[in-house]
């Protein structure tokens, strides 16, 4: 018997020693009655800014954007929400999806609709028979309506349904204000996006190897099935020698949306994506090239990629119940990258369980730490055990529950 309450006393002091410790290291923040997160290893870090921040002070441009590449993040926008017609930056999801649903060494053959196209068009006459991906080099790289319209018919049998499916496709994506009139964008009714859709879109197809390796392309040569031509085109992205670290992606332009550009840029660790519509009109050009450059040295200059929470192997412990081991200690991932500026909020919530039912298994999730920016999750890390527990054996459950009742009986 004085076995069993010495048990019981070493039990209390370890109880008061355990909230001895909490009391005397506030970082500890207690989820059970051993479980415990240590909150300074989950504070997001402090980092240090330009101390000066670089303005846009005015963009040509009716509507713009500016979206972090990695997370989707918008950075800056202008009438970013705003439904606009965007010119040819349509075949950006032309070819996407011609992409993602058609075998690239299928045989295209034109169609008299095809044929009809207004410039910008390869010239392609009924009946001439081109490989898909040629087409998708002249697609992207010239912008040739008449290469649309042949891929659009090649891939759903007619340019409505080719367009239906593109609509779809962008509201799978998330891009609730897009609607496909056109497949390569020329002017008509209900035919819009909005530069925060673009981007999106943009964003997606650039993850896309195929993709990107079209428009980061110079120039291309190919011909027709029959060999009745050889073609060569050439890449009309003329900011792919504006900027370093350039990747494209999609120039535009109607008399109704103006001249539109979606550009993108990996450089010095980030990845930003611009869109710019009706950027100026006739002869003003380079408009385009001006904003989209303002926007990218904007981001470049107001935003650090950051590490909010670092990895850690231990950042605390969990109550295990029934177990071979009274706590399991617990580690965190860390978390992806984020562009920050010295403006954003960031903040983070946890959701932790209080205690484990042994059997525990190393790598258990026992909870998570969402990571705010302004409001809004963009990153949630999972907290796991590091560590196995067994149930306890037998003789482990008669002593405990024997030195549990020694210690009410005491208590009372």
């Amino acid at each position: 018997m004085k076995r069993f309450r010495m048990a019981a006393v070493m039990c209390a002091i370890l109880i008061c020693l355990s909230q001895l410790y909490i009391l005397n290291n506030p970082n500890e923040t207690q989820i059970g009655k051993y479980s415990t997160i240590d909150t300074d290893k989950l504070t997001p870090l402090s980092i240090d800014f330009p101390s000066q921040t670089k303005q846009i002070d005015s963009l040509h441009a009716k509507e713009a954007l500016l979206m972090d590449g990695d997370t989707g993040r918008v950075l800056y926008e202008k009438d970013g929400y705003t439904r606009a017609a965007m010119a040819s930056t349509t075949k950006i999801m032309t070819a996407i999806y011609v992409i993602e649903n058609c075998d690239l060494n299928d045989i295209a053959t034109t169609s008299e609709n095809a044929a009809k196209q207004p410039k910008v068009h390869l010239g392609a006459q009924k009946g001439e028979q081109y490989k898909v991906q040629d087409l998708l080099f002249a697609l992207m790289l010239e912008s040739y309506n008449d290469c649309a319209v042949i891929l659009a018919e090649h891939v759903s049998g007619s340019v409505d349904k080719f367009c239906q499916a593109m609509t779809e496709k962008a509201q799978e994506l998330g891009c609730k204000d897009t609607n496909f009139k056109t497949p390569n964008g020329l002017d008509a009714t209900n035919h819009y996006t909005t530069p925060y859709d673009l981007a999106r879109i943009a964003k997606y197809a650039l993850e896309n190897e195929t993709f990107s390796a079209i428009v980061r392309t110079r120039e291309y040569s190919f011909a027709e099935v029959n060999g009745k031509r050889q073609v060569s085109v050439y890449n009309k992205d003329g900011f792919l020698n504006r900027y370093d670290g350039a990747i494209g992606v999609k120039t535009g332009f109607t008399g109704n949306a103006g001249y539109c550009f979606v550009g993108a840029v990996k450089h010095d660790g980030k990845y930003l994506i611009s869109v710019v519509l009706a950027s100026g009109w006739p002869p003003n050009k380079t408009y385009k090239w001006q904003d989209t450059i303002a926007l990218m040295k904007y981001g470049e200059a107001n935003y650090i990629k950051s590490i909010v929470i670092k990895k850690q192997d231990r950042v605390g412990q969990i109550q295990v119940d029934h177990g071979n081991k009274k706590t399991v200690p617990l580690a965190i991932e860390g978390s992806n990258k984020i562009l920050l500026s010295d403006d954003d909020k960031v903040e983070t919530r946890l959701h932790m369980e209080k205690e484990l039912q042994a059997p525990v298994k190393k790598g258990q999730k026992v909870g998570s730490l969402s990571i705010y920016v302004n409001d809004t999750c963009y990153d949630v890390l999972d907290i796991r055990t590091t560590k196995d527990a067994a149930k306890e054996n037998v003789d482990a459950v008669i002593q405990r529950l024997v030195s549990e009742y020694t210690l009410t009986s005491m208590e009372k």
